[in-house]
């Protein structure tokens, strides 16, 4: 069933790969700094509805997003997300539940996708993020892996009823080892995470401009 199950992700990855490509000319940067095996927690800006296939789409291991738990409700959309390793989490409180969940994938070697801003920009900006990731890779015992979607927000605002084509650029940054994150208070964790994040980002605008 696990064999299959993966052979269902990655024929949809390499369809949405395809068309993505098509529409959007998505590029991923620095994908090597995604580790090879392990555990990993990976934390994304949120720009879009897209960012959870954006995230996964050009990586060369599964994602198993966290994702919000009204996404659950209609039956046949929760077989699909459900299908690609997707897990509820209840917004607005601490839900143990997700977060047991998240361990246990974790120590399971997975590599588990979270959003900490809680919700998609209304800008295109990088908000706070929650010290949720760090407190939960620091138990877990795995590295903290930034990533930063640029472009969606404008290919899909959250004030859009449909996307539309624009560039969108994916890197993953810096890995944060569980020791480091264990080792400083979670909220300042994550601000240093999100100052990457916020070089990460400038870095694709270069990139897309032509500047590099």
């Amino acid at each position: 069933m696990n064999g299959l199950r993966h052979a269902w992700y990655g024929a949809l990855q390499q369809v949405a790969r395809v068309l993505f490509i098509l529409v959007f000319d998505i590029r991923v940067y620095h994908r090597r700094r995604l580790p090879r095996r392990g555990g990993v927690l990976v934390v994304a800006n949120h720009q879009s509805f897209l960012d959870p296939v954006l995230a996964a789409v050009g990586m060369p291991r599964p994602y198993h997003p966290m994702a919000r738990e009204s996404l659950f409700r209609l039956a046949p959309f929760r077989w699909l997300i459900r299908s690609l390793y997707a897990f509820p989490v209840r917004r607005g409180r601490v839900d143990l539940g997700a977060v047991r969940e998240a361990l246990a994938r974790l120590q399971a070697g997975a590599v588990v996708l979270m959003f900490p801003e809680g919700t998609r920009t209304r800008d295109g900006s990088i908000g706070t993020l929650h010290g949720g990731p760090a407190r939960i890779a620091a138990r877990a015992g795995v590295p903290l892996v930034p990533m930063v979607i640029d472009g969606a927000f404008e290919a899909w605002p959250r004030t859009a009823l449909l996307p539309r084509p624009h560039t969108i650029r994916v890197a993953c940054g810096r890995p944060v080892s569980a020791e480091d994150a264990a080792a400083g208070e979670p909220d300042e964790v994550m601000a240093a995470l999100r100052r990457q994040m916020l070089g990460l980002q400038a870095e694709l605008r270069r990139s897309a401009a032509g500047a590099v």
